[in-house]
């Protein structure tokens, strides 16, 4: 999405010092056209305030005698993983110059926009579905640090009822009050008299900051709290109905398909999609469908913020950060201990999987494990020992990789990766045993069109850029002759595990090239070395004998040049492979790489039967380049969505090798080649 503009740049003077301090909603409020000042305004200027905060009414005093422009401001409806009291800054922030959201005694820029927005543009209305889709399948709420090894209740057909804070001002401006949760309740039993009714605390309230307003003593029968920080989403399914006050959650709840009965006028009411116990303002007479309410509340009214460019941005960049930011902090949080991992990849490994969790590194790793932590290991480093040992002793064992999209630098020189895959069932490049990329692309097959317009959009920036997994320099594209066709042959290091599990009977870079010769003998062949081999650090190098068999061998030339004019590839299980399909470049595979077996490959190797979903190229590219792998910001030190380490690798902006680890890879080069002279 293109990044929103701002038209006007007005002075705004304020009177709360939580607008000096906090740096992120200062930031934005810039970036957004406010010029944030201290002293006296005249009635040309803005003066901001914090929604309706104890502090507001300074800035309300000074506008009334001024003259001057009331700006109110609120975090949006997404916010971040932990609620604002633990320090974490948001992610977007309403900006309202009529009233706030949450005041039902006037007009919101919130609520002109449901009662007078056309809403009828199909592109904004399947943005809007995309959304809801999006934030139900990644678990994302205003705030996101919830458990997902909590179950919701075992048994469905429960009632939910929302708890809030006492003293909220959604409550009292929602025209409720604290009875209103004790009314809630009543009619929730007098409505569903055999139903077990469930009330949800706040996670402010969980977390001790501001108590709720039910004692779990004085409950009645079959009331019960549920204090857990289990995912709305998952009670959500259960419920046979939901019951608020003026709680946001109501507002998710109409977004998992519930119409919530309301005893207060929030932002969300009166627009037919609630059942309304309160008498809603005059001014909604407008029937709104769920996408029209989404794409008014979450795209057109909130001023959104990404952290990883410093800009303002689109609601679907905020999902991209709240799902790389979930799914770290669901994984990671309750630490691992790591095998089988190289030195000076151990700083890294803890900076991507650390953030939430300790990660220690160990030579008996079952045995540290016993505290409960789960284990990394280094896919190529996994022994049947260690898996037997970690089945035995009920401990989950993840493979780590590297991903798709890698770096600006080869592994073997010590360039840290922008991305890893962790992988508890298998390891993508091993296909004599399921992998969590499997299961990731036979998914992504069933996923309707707008949820692949992401992957869509994603393949058009590949192109565009010319993005590979190592991105390196190298010669331009060779020329070829008038209407020879091209075939591009990767070359690949005969020793790596993708070649010993994966190649099958063709498992030589020499019998790759033999191979391709018979298959397209009036071809112009092109065979790339790998680039761990034209730099001497590992083996597959081709034999004098065979370099016949190929028109031209592209010694440092990069591999975007020569996807650029290959008419098909032909390889084993190269990664190439994949990147010749984002490329609508034909290939043909005489292995069973990750991207074989799915119907958009000639598969000329055995692949697993298993691989019976038909996916697009989309759907396979969701899997492989947004589901699969974890991604590391450079710049942020923060995990982050494809999208940005794609402009990382675009710009090469934070990816500069450290001193140290260019040193090593300097010595491991130097000793790698004299190893290699040894042996020749």
């Amino acid at each position: 999405m293109d990044t929103p503009e701002r038209p006007f740049s007005r002075r705004a003077f304020h009177y709360n010092a939580g607008f000096l301090t906090n740096k992120r909603v200062r930031r934005i409020l810039t970036l957004a056209g406010y010029d944030l000042k201290l002293g006296k305004p005249t009635a040309e200027d803005d003066i901001i305030v914090w929604g309706h905060s104890p502090y507001a009414p300074r800035g309300e005093a000074v506008a009334e005698a001024t003259g001057a422009s009331l700006v109110r401001v609120e975090d949006a409806f997404l916010r971040s993983l932990f609620p604002g009291r633990s320090g974490e800054p948001p992610m977007g922030l309403v900006i309202d110059r009529q009233g706030m959201y949450f005041d039902a005694g006037r007009a919101s820029d919130l609520e002109t926009l449901f009662a007078t927005h056309p809403l009828d543009d199909t592109a904004l209305l399947n943005r809007a579905r995309d959304v809801v889709a999006r934030m139900i399948s990644g678990e994302l709420s205003k705030y996101c640090a919830t458990d997902v090894s909590l179950p919701a209740p075992e048994k469905a057909g429960y009632v939910l009822l929302i708890d809030q804070t006492r003293g909220d001002a959604s409550i009292e401006l929602g025209q409720a009050t604290p009875d209103s949760f004790a009314e809630a309740l009543t009619w929730a039993r007098e409505d569903h008299p055999d139903a077990q009714i469930i009330i949800k605390t706040h996670p402010e309230t969980r977390e001790g900051h501001r108590p709720g307003h039910f004692d779990p003593a004085k409950l009645p029968p079959n009331v019960v709290l549920d204090d857990r920080p289990v995912s709305l989403w998952r009670m959500f399914e259960g419920a046979r109905a939901v019951y608020c006050v003026t709680s946001g959650a109501g507002f998710e709840a109409i977004l998992a398909g519930h119409k919530p009965v309301v005893f207060g006028v929030p932002f969300y009411a009166g627009w037919g999609l609630t059942d309304d116990r309160r008498p809603v303002p005059a001014r909604r007479q407008r029937t709104l469908t769920r996408a029209q309410l989404v794409a008014a509340a979450l795209i057109l009214y909130p001023t959104w913020y990404d952290p990883y460019r410093d800009r303002l941005c689109e609601v679907e960049d905020v999902l991209g950060a709240l799902e790389a930011q979930v799914q770290a902090w669901h994984q990671d949080r309750f630490g691992y201990i790591a095998a089988g991992m190289r030195s000076w990849k151990k700083g890294h490994l803890r900076q991507f999987f650390g953030q939430h969790g300790k990660v220690d590194f160990e030579d008996h790793p079952v045995k540290a494990a016993q505290d409960g932590r789960s284990l990394l290991v280094w896919a190529g480093r996994e022994t049947a020992d260690l898996r037997d040992e970690c089945r035995a002793a009920d401990r989950v064992l993840y493979r780590v990789e590297d991903g798709f999209l890698r770096s600006r630098g080869l592994g073997a020189e010590l360039i840290p990766p922008l991305s890893l895959v962790k992988d508890d069932a298998g390891i993508y490049y091993d296909p004599t045993r399921e992998s969590t990329l499997e299961h990731a692309i036979a998914a992504a097959a069933k996923l309707p069109p707008p949820r692949l317009e992401r992957a869509e959009r994603l393949i058009a920036t590949l192109r565009r850029a010319g993005v590979t997994k190592y991105n390196l320099a190298g010669a331009e594209a060779p020329s070829v002759p008038d209407g020879a066709q091209v075939i591009l042959v990767p070359g690949q290091v005969e020793d790596d595990a993708s070649i010993r599990l994966g190649a099958g009977d063709v498992n030589t870079n020499e019998e790759l090239l033999r191979t391709a010769r018979r298959l397209h003998p009036q071809a112009f062949l092109i065979y790339k070395p790998h680039p761990d081999v034209e730099a001497g650090l590992r083996p597959g190098l081709l034999p004098t004998r065979a370099h016949g068999l190929a028109d031209l061998v592209a010694d440092n030339t990069g591999a975007e040049a020569l996807l650029n004019i290959a008419d098909r590839v032909i390889t084993m299980t190269s990664a190439m492979g994949f990147e010749a399909l984002i490329r609508n470049i034909p290939v043909s595979t005489l292995g069973a790489p990750f991207y074989a077996g799915w119907g958009l490959t000639s598969d000329l190797g055995q692949v697993p039967e298993r691989r019976v979903a038909r996916p697009s190229l989309a759907a396979l590219v969701h899997a492989a380049l947004i589901t699969y792998p974890r991604y590391l910001d450079p710049v942020t030190g923060l995990p982050c969505p494809v999208e940005v380490a794609l402009d990382r690798l675009a710009s090469g902006e934070g990816l500069a090798q450290k001193p140290s680890l260019r040193t090593l890879a300097k010595l491991q080069g130097w000793f790698a080649g004299q190893s290699w002279i040894w042996r020749r």
